[in-house]
């Protein structure tokens, strides 16, 4: 069954979005061979025709490239878009654990006032706009207190800069310690139907507490479209060049199971990628499904998932599919 675009609101923050968004790493080009900014730009616009409302973006995504793409696509169309992107992976100081070079230039986990205050007025000035929707702690710094982080946080929200607070990619001892201060709206964390650890330490955790979840990687890098079949060739930096999760037999168990749920595929109209992503809005404490597109095509694609309401019977055959061709997947 079909309906309208499924919409939910971050936390209790009060901001609503849909519950199908953009994820916009790939347009930052680093890891994924590159970017095509005309492209990357008609694609976002795209999506926000279809009624996909969030945005995800980080400045790490290609040094400041995405949000810097995102700024353009969203020129004179603000309002019609929540933006949510990251703080703490920086770049203008040595403050902080190294985490990766990019571009010749190290890139530091770092999540103290001063570079938060610092980050928060460079995303504002690439992105074109007065405020960020949802403003997400990219990776954690056991450098500084999560107190101190939070507060800062709060303080931006108090002047109208931020209007929710997240974190990602937390262990579930700083979720808990996030909770613990306070304020805290949502957490985004790769979550698909090949990695569903967050099942166990981290939704137990949000669930209670109105704290909304953001899956990221949400078809596994593509692995779950139905697309990436084992002749399939990477080049560049892509990423998933020299993935173990994109070994051959991967991909052919991928490739299987996107045959075995053909039949609820075709019951929906759908595209498998579609279905995989209405599996995920449909998991308990997962509220939001971050999907990545390149062109106006794949944005359109993830763009119909939130509007296919899956029932008990598809929800069957999927878990059925998912029990015999994936669970045996290589890591």
């Amino acid at each position: 069954m079909s309906g309208q675009q499924l919409m939910r609101e971050i936390g209790r923050s009060g901001v609503v979005a849909s519950a199908v968004g953009l994820g916009t790493w790939a347009i930052g080009g680093w890891m994924w061979g590159g970017t095509d900014e005309a492209e990357s730009i008609a694609a976002i616009q795209a999506s926000l025709d279809a009624g996909v409302t969030l945005i995800d973006t980080a400045p790490a995504y290609g040094l400041g490239r995405s949000e810097e793409i995102v700024g353009k696509a969203l020129k004179g169309r603000r309002d019609k878009a929540v933006i949510a992107t990251k703080c703490g992976l920086v770049w203008h100081t040595d403050k902080g654990k190294h985490f990766f070079d990019q571009d010749r230039k190290p890139v530091h986990r770092y999540l103290g006032r001063d570079a938060i205050l610092y980050e928060v007025e460079e995303s504002l000035r690439r992105l074109r706009t007065d405020h960020i929707d949802l403003y997400i702690t990219h990776w954690q710094d056991p450098t500084t207190p999560i107190e101190e982080t939070m507060r800062a946080l709060e303080e931006l929200k108090a002047a109208g800069k931020i209007r929710a607070i997240g974190a990602s990619n937390v262990s579930a001892a700083e979720l808990e310690t996030y909770i613990s201060v306070g304020g805290l709206d949502a957490i985004q964390e790769r979550f698909s139907m090949v990695d569903r650890e967050i099942e166990a330490d981290l939704l137990p955790l949000t669930r209670p507490n109105g704290i909304s979840t953001l899956s990221y990687s949400s078809l596994a890098l593509g692995l779950l479209s139905g697309t990436v079949g084992p002749d399939r060739a990477f080049s560049g930096d892509d990423q998933r060049r020299d993935n173990p999760r994109f070994s051959i037999s991967n991909r052919e168990k991928a490739m299987a199971f996107a045959a075995a749920i053909g039949p609820v595929a075709g019951k929906h109209g759908a595209s498998v990628a579609q279905i995989v992503i209405a599996w995920t809005l449909a998991q308990p404490g997962v509220t939001f499904a971050l999907c990545g597109a390149r062109n106006p095509a794949q944005a359109l694609d993830n763009a119909r998932a939130g509007t296919i309401r899956l029932d008990p019977d598809d929800h069957s055959a999927i878990d059925a599919a998912i029990a015999t061709k994936l669970t045996a997947m290589d890591r």
